[in-house]
């Protein structure tokens, strides 16, 4: 049992035309697309806010590096 195709999209079509009626049909279209476009963008949001955290964690473990490295003989002269 996969994924419907063809002919079972055309049963599933009329189930809903049936259950729903030609006028709600458009809006519930459209309702369920406004969620996956709010879905997706949520998920954009969150993948550009763990890439800026990560950015953020290199460059903070990269100064404590700069930090922890005792000066060489030239820079105490």
């Amino acid at each position: 049992m996969g994924f419907p195709q063809g002919f079972e999209w055309i049963i599933v079509l009329i189930i809903a035309l049936i259950i729903f009626g030609p006028k709600n049909l458009p809006k519930i279209g459209r309702a369920i697309g406004q969620s996956f476009r709010g879905f997706k963008d949520e998920m954009k949001g969150l993948s550009d806010t763990e890439d800026d955290e990560s950015d953020t964690e290199k460059k903070d473990i990269k100064q404590d590096k700069e930090e922890s490295t005792p000066p060489s003989s030239d820079e105490t002269k």
